[in-house]
């Protein structure tokens, strides 16, 4: 099977407590010059993202806000692909006393504020939706998820969803990893995520990418098969 790019999340994934390591940006490098394309597909906010992550020039295509936002680095395009949640939610989240931070399009908090966030989309009758993170929040317009955003970044960048290795950790990253060619979580994931991947690394986070992309990618790629059929994004 013929794999062009390697799509990670973010954070305990890619990047330990925000930040990416020196072996895991080596390793990132190393695909690179090797002529891997890079993904970055992660749940935060864009500009947040900007922000804590220097590495961003390496990636050929950046997923954000949980697939709500795709950003090409190299070109400096970015593209929202849905509406933010708009003034009133936040006011009522605000009213609510629910701790949050929002992006161009995401709204986040933390467990256990998911209650009063549904509350309050029930109330304002919103066509809203919860995903989790871990301990991590996540709202956005129904429909809006990992996969949704990286079938928008591909099309932009004429790459395929079979060509892609993902890389994640959290329940958000199943979409993201069943729409790929190769799936990899490393050894910190969930056991849903571990269930659903072909490969599951020795080593956690930023170790376990590095671990993948040096033990695998880059000296036995061609062993990478699938353990189970997946289905394309866009059928």
């Amino acid at each position: 099977m013929q794999f062009r790019m390697l799509a990670c999340d973010y954070d305990r994934t890619l990047a330990n407590e925000g930040a990416v390591s020196a072996r895991a940006e080596q390793a990132l490098t190393k695909a690179k010059k090797a002529e891997f394309m890079l993904g970055l597909v992660t749940g935060r906010a864009l500009d947040d993202l900007l922000n804590v992550c220097p590495q961003i020039p390496l990636f050929d295509m950046v997923v954000a806000e949980n697939g709500a936002v795709v950003h090409l680095p190299a070109s400096g395009v970015i593209k929202d692909l849905a509406a933010p949640p708009g003034r009133r939610f936040m006011e009522e989240l605000t009213r609510r006393g629910v701790p949050f931070s929002s992006g161009r399009v995401i709204v986040g908090t933390v467990r256990p504020h998911e209650h009063e966030v549904l509350s309050a989309i029930e109330m304002l009758g919103l066509d809203l939706e919860i995903i989790f993170n871990k301990q991590d929040v996540m709202v956005l317009p129904s429909g809006v998820n990992k996969a949704t955003g990286l079938e928008a970044g591909l099309e932009m960048i004429d790459v395929s969803a079979s060509e892609i290795i993902a890389i994640g950790d959290a329940e958000n990253d199943l979409a993201f990893l069943r729409a790929s060619g190769f799936a990899v979580a490393v050894a910190n994931a969930l056991d849903s995520v571990k269930e659903e991947a072909d490969f599951v690394t020795s080593l956690p986070a930023g170790d376990g990418v590095a671990e993948f992309v040096n033990e695998h990618l880059l000296r036995a790629i061609e062993d990478l098969t699938p353990r189970r059929k997946r289905k394309a994004i866009a059928d």
